[in-house]
């Protein structure tokens, strides 16, 4: 007697152990919404972080074009040992005679250097005929830190929109997975009674067999939606920068979040012009090949420029110590004309394709807007008629478990119920995610998002 106490004593401390274990893990574990998690994704992914030094990056290929409008100004300096020294030598006589003397009376030998000679100097270049094509280049600069950040503004969107697939996959895969362990259970109890009746000969074998393959079915398909969790979970901690070992407990969203008036979205070409991220895109390319076009055309005028500086040098007596000059300076290339030529026609035929491109996304974008509203549409239809469905389903398994209590029905009748509630929910996330995805599409679209 004082043996069966004691072990009901340690029973219950073990269980009041677990239950504290289990209830700190619980309190341990944070629930993530659907803002916090986007939010997370939007500071952290590293694909993000990718594009925003892009913009960065070519913010300072801006700079580096604009230094282009200031003069060149260059410094340099020498020093040359000379073992031979430079001379003049003036013959006797060379400037006649005075008298009967001649001038000079001998040769003479004047050198006009030193061993040691040292020279530095000042330069200072200011284009003029090449004004033209620095600003050209300037804008060409520009035209691509816009792309860099459209481009960035796309990658956000685009992550963000992962993040929602990924967070409401997830979801719909938690109500699957608690649908498919119900039909496992139900399997088990089904199997449990052919087993009983086959031992009671009351049944054949083969209905064993049927009921052993149908459960063996049923816990394949719920391992495979808990390996689909895993990788879902493992792609949203990727794109959010959580840590693979923290367990993940998203919170749902309540419905009255995700239908939206739909006709305070203008679906308009012309806003689309605006605000769509692959059409600001193409425009900007072909803007890009306007400037490089107008880049083009200056190469054909001759480098011309205001040259000025100072020099000062010592070692060489004919040239000054000091000297300050000024001037022009002029140069042509010739060939560059013929080259230019080509150049300016590859760029026109780049335009013809930015040109065609755009047209392009045009008409693809309208086509996305029209199929996107349609979807969407269609997606708002099916979260009612979901939600009716959740709604019967709760009704008819309040009755199942009212009938249960009673003792009116089977657990097998019970755990069907169960498993259809289950099956509803899962189908009503799914009409919300088709929804939240469509509606999506259409914000980007719209450049609303």
């Amino acid at each position: 007697m004082q043996t069966k106490i004691f072990s009901n004593i340690t029973a219950a401390v073990v269980a009041l152990t677990i239950a504290g274990q289990l209830q700190l893990s619980a309190q341990n574990q944070k629930t993530l919404k659907l803002e916090d998690v986007i939010n997370m994704a939007l500071q952290n992914n590293h694909l993000l972080n990718v594009r925003k030094f892009q913009v960065d990056e070519k913010q300072q290929k801006v700079n580096e074009d604009r230094i282009k409008y200031l003069p060149t100004i260059g410094i340099g300096g020498s020093y040359q040992y000379n073992t031979n020294l430079p001379s003049i030598t003036v013959e006797e006589g060379k400037f006649g005679a005075l008298m009967t003397y001649p001038l000079p009376p001998t040769d003479e030998i004047i050198e006009v250097g030193k061993h040691n000679v040292y020279n530095a100097g000042v330069t200072i270049y200011q284009p003029l005929t090449q004004i033209g094509k620095i600003n050209a280049g300037v804008r060409y600069s520009k035209t691509e830190l816009q792309i860099a950040r459209t481009e960035e503004v796309k990658a956000g969107f685009q992550v963000k929109q992962g993040v929602e697939k990924l967070y409401f996959g997830l979801l719909i895969l938690k109500k699957q997975i608690e649908e498919a362990e119900l039909k496992v259970t139900l399997a088990k109890i089904k199997l449990h009674d052919v087993e009983s009746a086959v031992a009671a000969g009351k049944t054949t074998e083969s209905n064993k067999y049927g009921l052993s393959a149908s459960e063996a079915d049923e816990e394949q398909n719920l391992l495979k939606l808990k390996i689909q969790y895993d990788d879902y979970s493992d792609d949203l901690k990727h794109l959010t920068g959580l840590d693979q070992a923290e367990p993940l407990v998203l919170e749902a969203v309540p419905a009255e979040n995700f239908i939206e008036n739909l006709s305070a979205i203008d679906t308009s070409l012309y806003q689309a012009s605006l605000n769509n991220n692959d059409l600001k895109i193409a425009s900007l390319y072909k803007t890009k090949a306007d400037y490089s076009i107008r880049a083009s055309k200056f190469t054909y005028l001759p480098d011309l420029g205001i040259l000025g500086g100072y020099t000062y040098q010592e070692g060489i007596d004919i040239y000054p110590k000091n000297n300050t000059f000024i001037g022009a300076s002029l140069k042509w290339n010739l060939q560059d004309i013929l080259t230019t030529r080509t150049i300016q026609r590859q760029r026109i035929y780049l335009k013809k394709q930015a040109e065609e491109n755009l047209a392009n996304t045009k008409e693809q974008v309208n086509n996305d807007i029209a199929k996107a509203y349609r979807k969407l549409k269609q997606a708002e239809e099916l979260i009612n008629v979901a939600g009716k469905v959740v709604e019967y389903r709760r009704e008819d398994l309040k009755i199942q478990n009212d009938r249960r209590n009673s003792g009116l029905n089977l657990e097998s009748d019970l755990l069907t119920a169960k498993a259809a509630m289950a099956k509803s929910e899962s189908d009503y996330f799914a009409a919300q995610l088709n929804y939240r995805i469509a509606l999506s599409e259409l914000k980007i679209l719209t450049g609303s998002y």
